[in-house]
């Protein structure tokens, strides 16, 4: 009766299910190459008898696609991105991956979607130098700086004519085919590529592996044309690969503790957020840790102050002039519940997240 045709139906259900998907997946998962060796003779056989009814199928599919005007090009993917990161993300949780590699896998697929000006050397730390400078005197200002590669201008950094190299230099000197009294920067300039700051870096790497005549460096610009900054093709690899600290050279983010980190003013915030697991917003007219701060304080800071954001404690570590060199961060223990007629936070009893607390050192 109706009981056994649902006994039936819900039985043969649970067997198929069992039998023909869990059981056989589960074993072929766990013993993948001994079971591929297995069947790949008996899926060529099959392959071989079925061929002529696959050259027949294959032909009624496009004559009737050419009736009705259809390619029939299946143009969906196999494996989407999203997937792909999701296997990424799989693997980092149940070991597969080290947590570097995770890491890394993790940039590459950020690595299209960062432009030039989240990675480039801003303005401020450029180490340029003028295009009627001797050449003893270049040659001074990349041993000072610690830079192979320095930009050459003419009147001011909006004008980079192109780019000189220290191998250059020293080597023409040394060679003596040209007095160093003779020999000018000019001479020794290389070109270099002028690129807007919302260049996405695949694209501009991609430029510069296609051209190696632009010295693995170009020049930032804004929609003006004023200089904005620098950016080179060990930037864009560190995006992928992580900081290449030089000898000497600061991490930018140095942990503390588990809760508390030491940044350099032009981290970006999400480098910040990732390494304290923590939300600090990004706006429209900052990306860097420095520029949260002054975004907060409607100001310039000093030395000492601290800004309490979201269950975050910013303190201002370093200013050098008017700016933020160094910030330590500290994520706060979750607040307990005030007691009962307790006065704290705003006009309404709530307590405020967002305040900015001025603790000067002077």
């Amino acid at each position: 009766g109706l009981l056994g045709v649902i006994l039936a139906t819900f039985g043969i259900t649970a067997i198929v299910l069992l039998f023909g998907e869990s059981v056989p997946k589960s074993y072929a998962v766990e013993n993948t190459e001994s079971w591929a060796i297995r069947i790949s003779k008996p899926l060529k056989a099959t392959e071989y008898f079925l061929f002529p009814l696959i050259v027949l199928f294959d032909y009624l599919t496009r004559q009737v696609n050419r009736l009705t005007g259809s390619t029939g090009a299946i143009e969906s993917p196999y494996v989407t991105r999203d997937e792909i990161q999701e296997m990424i993300e799989s693997g980092e949780r149940e070991g597969v991956l080290e947590e570097e590699e995770h890491e890394m896998l993790t940039r590459i697929f950020r690595f299209n979607n960062t432009i030039v000006k989240e990675v480039m050397t801003p303005r401020l730390d450029m180490t340029a130098v003028p295009k009627d400078a001797a050449i003893d005197e270049a040659i001074s200002i990349c041993i000072q700086s610690g830079h192979a590669r320095i930009p050459v201008y003419e009147g001011s950094l909006d004008n980079v004519q192109g780019v000189v190299h220290i191998r250059d230099l020293v080597r023409d000197l040394n060679y003596g085919e040209t007095e160093a009294e003779d020999l000018e920067l000019t001479d020794l300039v290389q070109p270099t590529l002028h690129v807007p700051e919302s260049k996405n870096i695949d694209e501009l790497l991609a430029e510069m592996q296609e051209d190696r005549t632009y010295m693995h460096m170009a020049i930032v610009i804004d929609e003006f044309g004023t200089t904005e900054g620098l950016v080179t093709m060990e930037d864009m690899i560190e995006e992928i690969v992580g900081e290449i600290l030089k000898s000497g050279e600061e991490e930018p983010v140095e942990e503390l503790d588990d809760r508390t980190v030491l940044v350099r003013g032009e981290v970006i915030i999400e480098d910040v957020n990732e390494a304290l697991e923590i939300d600090l917003p990004e706006g429209e007219e900052f990306e860097t840790i420095a520029g949260f701060i002054f975004n907060r304080a409607g100001r310039l800071v000093e030395e000492g102050e601290e800004i309490t954001f979201d269950g975050v404690r910013i303190t201002v570590e370093t200013v050098e002039n008017t700016r933020i060199m160094k910030a330590r961060l500290h994520k706060l223990e979750a607040p307990e519940e005030p007691e009962e007629g307790a006065e704290r936070g705003n006009e309404n009893g709530e307590p405020n997240d967002n305040d900015i607390v001025d603790r000067s050192l002077e």
